[in-house]
C-alpha cells in the first residue's frame, strides 16, 4: 500500500470514528505550527515519542506502567517497538499484569503507527505454558492503534481501541473474568480518558515527560 493510499484509507477511517453510531474508542488530539517546516520537523519528534512506548510511563498523572519487551521475552530499552515485540501495561494501584504483542508497524514521512493486541505473558510463550491464557483483560479480538499523522501545518495523535470486549469466557481468561469485567466496564472506562487522552496530547507536544 502505497502513502497516499494509507493517508486515504486513514482519512475515511476518521470519518468513521467521528460518526454518531461508530462502535469504536477514539482518542485524540492535534496542535498546529506556523508553517510545514516546522511541523515536519516537530513531526520527527512526534514519531519519537510514538515509538518509545518505556517513555509514556514518565508523562505526569499517568500513574501507570508501560514496559516494552523483545520477541523473545526479555525487558528492551529500545526506543523503536517492532512487530513481535510484547508490551507490558500494568493499571493504577494494581500489580496485575496485562500483556499485548505488536503485531503491525508503520513509518512513513507524514504517518507512523503501531498496533497492537492482546496476548500471552512472553514468558508463557517462550516456556510453552499457560496454553492461550490471555493476560488482558479485553479478549484477542481486541486491538489498539497508537499514530501519528501530519496534514499541513497540523499534527494528530490517536488512540484507537477496536473490538474492546471483556476477557471473561473459557481458558482464555484464566480464571480472571470476573476482574477482567469489573476492569473493562468500570474502572478503564473513567481510566481511557485520562490515560489515552494525556499520551495522545504528548504526541503533539501539548504535553511532556519528565526524567
Amino acid at each position: 500500500m502505497g502513502i497516499s493510499d494509507l493517508l486515504n484509507k486513514v482519512k475515511k477511517e476518521w470519518e468513521v470514528l467521528k460518526g454518531e453510531n461508530a462502535k469504536d474508542k477514539l482518542f485524540y488530539n492535534e496542535n498546529s505550527y506556523p508553517d510545514e517546516a516546522t511541523a515536519r520537523r516537530e513531526f520527527a519528534r512526534s514519531k519519537q515519542k510514538l515509538f518509545d512506548v518505556n517513555r509514556w510511563s514518565l508523562l505526569p498523572g499517568i500513574n501507570s506502567t508501560f514496559q516494552l519487551y523483545d520477541a523473545q521475552g526479555n525487558k528492551s530499552d529500545a526506543t523503536q517497538a517492532r512487530v513481535g515485540d510484547f508490551m507490558q501495561i500494568i493499571l493504577p494501584a494494581t500489580a496485575i499484569e496485562n500483556w499485548v504483542t505488536v503485531v503491525e508497524v508503520v513509518e512513513e514521512e507524514d504517518i507512523a503507527q503501531f498496533v497492537v493486541r492482546p496476548s500471552p505473558k512472553p514468558e508463557a510463550q517462550k516456556q510453552g505454558n499457560d496454553g492461550d491464557e490471555v493476560k488482558h483483560f479485553f479478549t484477542d479480538e481486541a486491538t489498539s492503534t497508537f499514530r501519528v499523522l501530519r496534514d499541513g501545518t497540523k499534527l494528530m495523535g490517536f488512540e484507537i481501541g477496536h473490538e474492546e470486549k471483556p476477557n471473561n469466557q473459557g481458558d482464555q481468561a484464566g480464571g480472571r473474568g470476573l476482574l477482567n469485567t469489573l476492569i473493562s466496564e468500570g474502572g478503564w472506562a473513567g481510566f481511557q480518558d485520562l490515560q489515552w487522552n494525556k499520551i495522545t496530547r504528548y504526541y503533539v507536544h501539548l504535553e511532556e515527560a519528565g526524567g
